[in-house]
């Protein structure tokens, strides 16, 4: 059940990063962000109240919000900043790169995070799942040389050490995630809501120094209804995510590995929404990936 609910996280991923690919494009990246996660927070702000008066109603449709000491608030404000700062990177790189070129880059997360889960929570990998992670990292090698013919060259981009940053950043937030759900004992709804909520806080801060003062940075910003849609898809995968995590059995490596599945709608849909170049191309290492998850997936 939780690989199910982990392939039902990367569908949601995988259309939430269209949205975010249409929402980013020639505007400005941080309100642009800001106003995706208030979208996500205004679609749990009903679970938040309504907690309040049908405590029996929410929990039995798994959906309740629990009431938390500040200490466990303080470790969901240190997933807030580690999250932020991985979206802002991100969100810049994709304003900057093609969306062909960034999904797979950070389809290298899982690899960061089975060296995590290996290190950190002593998850032993079989000698196909070794295969499998490290059949990725190589197919996301394959992809910088198709990023130069497009006049990317990685060794000299500032948006790809940027994407690399947000996918190391990334990782080790679902390294941290798997201490919330499972450590903490925290569900899934009242994660979302508070992780919402201090990003939106953290998020007000970096926009009152870089955008807010900036009239010029304002007018440039266009409203479109992707902005939303990236919130609430990010909602409903990020639920079925931490769903999948509260199974005891579940393994955060290859969760992280089946997340990248998300990378088959964006790379073959986006590669034609978008009409980015060398598409064909881009399916030999897409495969490569693929490979790779199915390695991890059945070995």
């Amino acid at each position: 059940m939780w690989m199910c609910l982990g392939l039902l996280a990367a569908l949601f991923l995988g259309l939430h990063n269209l949205c975010k690919k249409h929402a980013v494009q020639g505007n400005e990246a941080f309100p642009v962000l800001l106003g995706t996660i208030t979208s996500g927070f205004l679609i749990l702000l009903p679970f938040y109240v309504g907690s309040f008066f049908f405590e029996a109603t929410l929990q039995k449709l798994q959906l309740y919000i629990t009431d938390i000491p500040w200490k466990i608030h303080g470790y969901i404000l240190i997933k807030s900043a580690i999250m932020a700062a991985s979206w802002v990177l991100a969100y810049q790189a994709l304003k900057h790169l093609p969306i062909t070129i960034v999904t797979p880059i950070r389809s290298a997360g899982p690899f960061f995070t089975f060296i995590g889960a290996i290190t950190i929570y002593q998850e032993k990998p079989n000698p196909w799942q070794w295969v499998g992670f490290f059949l990725i990292i190589f197919s996301v090698l394959l992809y910088s040389r198709i990023g130069k013919k497009e006049g990317i060259h990685f060794a000299k981009n500032k948006w790809i050490f940027a994407i690399i940053g947000a996918t190391f950043l990334g990782a080790s937030s679902g390294l941290y995630d798997k201490f919330l759900i499972q450590g903490l004992d925290l569900n899934p709804p009242t994660l979302q809501f508070w992780f919402c909520f201090y990003t939106i806080l953290i998020l007000l801060v970096i926009l009152s120094i870089t955008w807010f003062p900036y009239s010029e940075k304002r007018k440039a910003f266009k409203w479109r209804w992707s902005i939303p849609f990236v919130g609430v898809l990010l909602v409903a995968a990020d639920y079925f995510y931490f769903k999948a995590l509260q199974d005891p059995e579940a393994l955060i490596m290859l969760l992280s590995a089946i997340k990248r599945s998300q990378i088959l709608i964006a790379v073959v849909v986006g590669g034609l929404v978008f009409k980015e170049q060398n598409k064909r191309k881009k399916l030999i290492p897409l495969v490569g990936i693929m490979c790779g998850v199915f390695l991890i997936l059945y070995s």
